[in-house]
């Protein structure tokens, strides 16, 4: 008897060390299914896993401490598609799927059908609300290109349309795909009025906090501070030199030293400037407060949805490069404004009340100029000069001019009607294509998509491609470049830095839950950008989204 206690001791022992060390959740009551108040998605656009700890010495203990501290974190939570931008890692954080599903292709992409360019979320059935004029195109949008539910959607679904759901980001496509199909509302932030601005397919008219806000006119009010470093500029040893040859700056700015006069930048830059400075961040997580307050989130009896987005990250990282004092002190800025901003769930929702989760659309590469003054492989890749060196080696192969529309999303995008009046071969077409792309330096695979099955390339790296291929929307040849080698055009290509590619640094993501049901602990198994929703969607014990092929991550019971 002596011993078979022992026995059951040790086995239930084991089973609480398992749950805890796989993150296990207690999700049930004697009333029911057991939900938190209130879900906030914090996406950090352009945040490399990295960034959890690079600047840790200087973190406070309330903000990316807090998280990391208080909360489970996957370690290795990978990307697992192509190409790593902004609107395909939003839409697949929330839909648990990948672009050749959900159909958000790229920032923009190419419909293939009629060789148009499209914008992720555009939509010219929709009007503008809160802009200068209901035709503005920063307010035409929707996420009617979205061709999956998202986890926020099927909250909305699981409660019968009465749980609140609304976006916050400056960047559109990072409030409205998140949001979902039925969401509330969604606002994203107009650099040319310098409004909090939505769209018809939401409301008519912005609420009247939101107009309250937008008459504060508070990116006048953090523009005219300027922006210095928070701590003294020489401590900031883990970033390079501020005087450095590879930054963009600002218009009518000849050198981006601190201190930066944001205040005398704003004529020629326009509110457009506030997203490239932490100020960004400051008013995104104002919008996200009065949100939570007016639309009175988690006061309910059904658990809402707040999908913020911090968009500022990813315009510093292209305008200064990953490794500028400038998103050091961005990083360091937002540490302590997330701390505020969890004190002010704990204070509004109630501690352990509401769930948390910080995840990245993408990380980011450094400057190809950086890599190679440090004698470390890297270099530029700029497309709207290579497609024309492309089309004009093919207009002497067969004798006619424009053959491809393009080279983006590192994607060949053909001209079918260009082709189909010359009558050009599109086997030969392809094939001489191909042979072009590998001669360029720099060119690690090219691969004819209707032809992947034979392609000698490392399976993760096709399995990649696969997933990121819409026949629809992406180019029927996908081309992968060496290492630290990226396209980018903004605004310089040789300047700023950028993000799109299969490596880690663009593809390694932070994934951090924290709050309501979550046992503290890490775990270093490799879990990927396609098993968020369904996690969230476990935990709340909903219906994961209609596209996703993810899993849960988390053992619940």
């Amino acid at each position: 008897m002596k011993t078979l206690k022992l026995t059951i001791g040790k086995f239930l022992a084991a089973l609480c060390i398992f749950q805890f060390c796989t993150g296990g959740v207690q999700a049930q009551t004697k009333k029911g299914v057991d939900r938190p108040k209130l879900v906030v998605g914090i996406v950090v656009d352009q945040m490399r896993w990295d960034y959890l700890y690079k600047f840790s010495d200087r973190y406070t203990d309330n903000g990316f401490k807090r998280l990391v501290g208080e909360g489970f974190s996957f370690e290795n939570c990978m990307i697992d598609y192509l190409p790593s931008f902004t609107a395909i890692g939003h839409s697949t954080v929330y839909t648990g799927s990948v672009p050749s599903i959900h159909g958000i292709a790229g920032n923009t992409f190419i419909d293939q059908r009629t060789g148009l360019m499209r914008y992720c979320s555009e939509d010219p059935n929709v009007k503008s609300v809160g802009s200068n004029s209901p035709e503005d195109k920063a307010g035409k949008m929707s996420p009617f290109n979205l061709k999956a539910t998202t986890v926020t959607d099927e909250l909305k679904l699981a409660t019968n349309f009465q749980s609140k759901v609304v976006g916050v980001a400056m960047k559109d496509r990072g409030s409205i795909l998140p949001a979902g199909h039925v969401a509330d509302a969604a606002y994203w932030f107009d650099g040319k009025s310098g409004n909090w601005i939505t769209s018809t397919w939401y409301t008519k008219d912005l609420p009247q906090w939101v107009k309250d806000y937008n008459a504060k006119k508070m990116p006048d009010k953090y523009l005219k501070q300027d922006w210095n470093t928070l701590f003294p500029i020489d401590t900031y040893t883990l970033s390079v030199n501020d005087n450095n040859n590879y930054e963009a700056g600002f218009k009518g700015l000849d050198k981006p030293l601190f201190p930066i006069k944001t205040s005398e930048l704003i004529e020629k830059n326009g509110y457009e400037l506030i997203g490239a400075t932490p100020y960004g961040n400051t008013i995104s997580l104002e919008m996200a407060k009065l949100a939570i307050e007016n639309e009175k989130m988690g006061q309910g009896q059904f658990t809402d949805f707040l999908a913020l987005s911090l968009s500022s990250p990813d315009k510093i990282g292209h305008n200064f490069s990953i490794n500028s004092i400038k998103v050091e002190d961005c990083y360091l800025r937002l540490d302590r404004e997330i701390a505020d901003f969890l004190s002010y769930l704990d204070k509004t929702v109630g501690k352990g009340e509401y769930l948390v989760f910080l995840t990245a659309d993408h990380g980011g590469g450094h400057n190809g100029k950086f890599l190679q003054d440090h004698n470390l492989p890297g270099g530029f890749f700029i497309f709207w000069e290579e497609d024309k060196k492309m089309n004009a080696h093919l207009q002497t192969i067969f004798g006619y001019n424009d053959l491809v529309l393009g080279l983006g999303n590192y994607q060949v995008n053909f001209n079918y009607k260009r082709i189909k009046e010359t009558g050009v071969d599109m086997e030969k077409l392809k094939a001489e294509s191909i042979k072009y792309l590998n001669g360029i330096e720099g060119m690690n695979y090219v691969v004819d998509m209707n032809k992947i099955s034979e392609a000698t390339i490392p399976a993760r790296i096709k399995e990649m491609i696969v997933k990121g291929y819409n026949r629809n929307l992406s180019g029927e040849i996908q081309f992968i470049l060496n290492p630290g080698v990226y396209d980018f055009d903004y605004p310089d290509p040789r300047l700023g830095g950028t993000h799109g590619t299969w490596s880690p640094f663009d593809t390694h993501i932070p994934f951090v839950l924290m709050g309501w049901g979550i046992q503290h602990g890490s775990s270093n198994k490799e879990v990927y950008m396609t098993d968020i929703a369904p996690t969230v969607a476990a935990l709340l014990h909903i219906q994961m989204p209609s596209g996703c092929i993810g899993k849960p991550a988390l053992n619940t019971k």
